[in-house]
């Protein structure tokens, strides 16, 4: 608890970790964006259909208006006319409760995850 940053990356390993898990057993993809600006998101889960869905991973409850805002602004870089529009944005925290936003980014605590 002394180093939140390090246990900050350790918590989206592991979220990565469990989101490439439900992937393979659905046929999915996850990758990890980041282009020249250093914007970055965090896991983009593409299924073999094409279905895209942005995910970024906050640890604490604090953070999620920034890991909306960060998904927000990668919708409006990439060209959704070519790959379409996501799925879904997602923030996945260590803890709270899932609802979605009034932007329409849906948070969800990482105890709700599953197949």
């Amino acid at each position: 608890m002394e180093d939140l940053t390090l246990f900050g990356l350790l918590f989206e390993s592991l979220v990565i970790r469990d989101l490439r898990v439900y992937a393979q057993a659905t046929d999915a993809q996850v990758f990890h964006y980041r282009d020249n600006t250093g914007l970055e998101v965090d896991a983009i889960v593409e299924r073999a259909d094409g279905t895209w869905a942005a995910i970024e991973v906050k640890l604490g409850v604090g953070h999620i208006d920034r890991g909306a805002a960060n998904l927000t602004r990668f919708v409006e870089r990439v060209d959704t006319a070519r790959i379409g529009q996501p799925a879904a944005l997602v923030v996945i925290a260590g803890s709270g409760y899932g609802y979605v936003r009034e932007d329409g980014v849906i948070v969800v605590p990482i105890g709700a995850l599953g197949p």
